[in-house]
């Protein structure tokens, strides 16, 4: 287990646990989100291969539609 935050809050995920499987615990669409790891932005393609760790900071922003 490990402690990380998000959006600033503190929640705890499992070992082994990736962005890709946070956004999925959290059913968010990956396709209109951008994430910033440790204050990096990630590549969509990078989501599986990005283990979170403790002390990990994600902010995760959602884009809306409007006109």
């Amino acid at each position: 287990m490990a402690k990380i935050q998000l959006n600033g809050k503190k929640i705890t995920v499992k070992s082994n646990f990736s962005i890709f499987d946070l956004l999925k615990k959290y059913k968010l669409r990956h396709k209109r989100i951008a994430i910033e790891y440790n204050g990096e932005i990630v590549a969509k393609c990078d989501y599986k291969k990005k283990y979170l760790k403790k002390n990990d900071k994600l902010e995760i922003v959602h884009f809306i539609g409007g006109g």
